[in-house]
C-alpha cells in the first residue's frame, strides 16, 4: 500500500491520466445503465404499481393483453384472492383545442377494486366521460381539465384526476370506468356482465379457472413478452457488460506498459530481495485505487448529471444496479491487472539492470 500510493503521488499525470480513461468509461456504463432501466420502467411501471400476481388471459393471446379479448362473464367462474377485470386499448389523445398529441394507452378498471390509482391532482372518474391520466403527460402539454379526442373514436374524455407512476408499454396510461371504455372501443355498451374485456388480474392465489378459455400468466413472463421489452433488456446488458469488459482490457493494457516502463526499478528492488508478491501486491492496489477513484467520479458525476437531464429522456437511477456495475468495474480492473503480475515474475535483476 505504501509503495502503491507514493508512486502515484510522485506521477500524479501519469496515473491521473489511467484514472480519467477509468473515469469516461464508468460514466457512460452508468449514463447507460441508468437509460436502460429508465426505459424498462415504461413498459412495465403500472403493472408494478398494481402489485399483482397474475394475469389470466385468453388462452390463444400469446401472453399478449392487446391480442387477449373474452366475456366479462368469465370473472365469475375464476375462484382468487382478490380478482377483478382489465381492458386496455391503444390510442392517440388530442386536446381539442391544440394540435398536441400523445400515444396513451387506455385501461378500463374498478375505481372501487385494488387497481385504482393513487390520485395526485385533481379526484378518481366517476361521471361518464371522465379520465385519471399518468403525470407524464402533462410534458406533452396536457393539463387538468383538458378535453380529449381519441384515435378511432367519435367519443371524448376531460382528465379529472392525474395519477404517477401509471406507463404500459412506453405509453401514459389513461384510466376510465368500463362502461366509457366499450363506448371508445365499440361504439356501444353491453349488458351488465357481458362486456368485452382483455384481462383478469387477481393478488393473492387463483384456485380454479376456465382452462380451455383462459390461461394463467406470471407478471414476470407478462412484462418479458411485451413487445420490444426483451430485445430491449439484452441489448442494453451487453453493451454495459461489453463496457466493463473493455474497461478491463484497456486498464490491463495501461498497467502492463507502465509496469515495462519500469522493468529497470522492478529489477533494483529484486536485487534488494523484495519479494515478487510485495512488487505485484503493490500494482495490484495502484489499480484498486485507480479503479475506485474513477468509478466513483463516474457514478458521482452521472448520478448528479440525472437532475439536469429534460424529463423527456427516460432515465432513472437504481443504486442496485449502479452499485452492482461500480464494484463490477473495479473487479474486473483489478483482474486486467494480473497481465503484468506475470510479467514482474518473470523480470531477471540483472538484465533488467543491464
Amino acid at each position: 500500500m505504501f509503495l502503491a500510493w507514493n508512486e502515484i503521488r510522485h506521477t500524479k499525470l501519469r496515473y491521473g491520466l489511467v484514472a480519467g480513461v477509468i473515469f469516461l468509461v464508468a460514466f457512460l456504463v452508468f449514463f447507460l445503465t441508468g437509460l436502460s432501466y429508465g426505459l424498462a420502467q415504461q413498459n412495465r411501471t403500472a403493472v408494478d404499481t398494481w402489485g399483482i400476481d397474475g394475469l389470466l388471459l385468453a388462452k390463444d393471446s400469446d401472453n399478449s393483453l392487446n391480442l387477449s379479448t373474452f366475456s366479462e362473464e368469465e370473472l365469475a367462474n375464476v375462484k382468487a384472492t382478490d380478482k377483478t377485470y382489465l381492458a386496455q386499448l391503444s390510442a392517440i389523445a388530442s386536446k381539442a383545442d391544440s394540435d398536441e398529441k400523445a400515444s396513451v394507452s387506455l385501461f378500463a378498471i374498478d375505481k372501487e377494486s385494488f387497481l385504482r390509482p393513487e390520485i395526485t391532482e385533481g379526484k378518481i372518474f366517476s361521471a361518464d366521460g371522465e379520465v385519471v391520466a399518468d403525470e407524464s403527460l402533462k410534458q406533452d402539454g396536457f393539463k387538468l381539465g383538458d378535453t380529449l379526442s381519441l384515435s378511432g373514436s367519435d367519443q371524448t374524455v376531460k382528465i379529472v384526476g392525474f395519477t404517477k407512476n401509471a406507463q404500459f408499454n412506453v405509453a401514459p396510461v389513461v384510466y376510465l370506468s368500463l362502461a366509457n371504455f366499450e363506448k371508445i372501443r365499440y361504439d356501444q355498451s353491453f349488458p351488465e356482465g357481458e362486456a368485452k374485456i382483455n384481462a383478469i388480474v387477481y393478488r393473492g392465489k387463483v384456485t380454479s379457472y376456465d382452462n380451455d378459455q383462459l390461461a394463467n400468466v406470471s407478471v414476470a413472463d407478462f412484462i418479458n413478452d411485451l413487445p420490444g421489452y426483451s430485445a430491449q433488456v439484452l441489448t442494453f446488458g451487453f453493451m454495459i457488460g461489453a463496457l466493463i469488459l473493455i474497461a478491463a482490457i484497456v486498464i490491463g493494457i495501461f498497467i502492463y506498459v507502465l509496469t515495462m516502463q519500469k522493468r529497470t526499478i522492478f529489477g533494483i528492488m529484486k536485487a534488494q530481495g523484495i519479494a515478487n508478491g510485495y512488487i505485484a501486491k503493490s500494482i495490484m492496489v495502484q489499480t484498486f485505487l485507480l479503479a475506485t477513484v474513477g468509478t466513483i467520479l463516474g457514478l458521482v458525476i452521472s448520478v448528479g448529471g440525472s437532475f439536469i437531464l429534460p424529463a423527456a429522456v427516460p432515465y432513472e437511477n437504481n443504486w442496485y444496479f449502479l452499485l452492482g456495475s461500480a464494484i463490477l468495474m473495479i473487479v474486473t480492473a483489478v483482474i486486467g491487472s494480473a497481465f503484468s503480475v506475470r510479467t514482474i515474475v518473470t523480470i531477471d535483476p540483472i538484465q533488467a539492470i543491464g
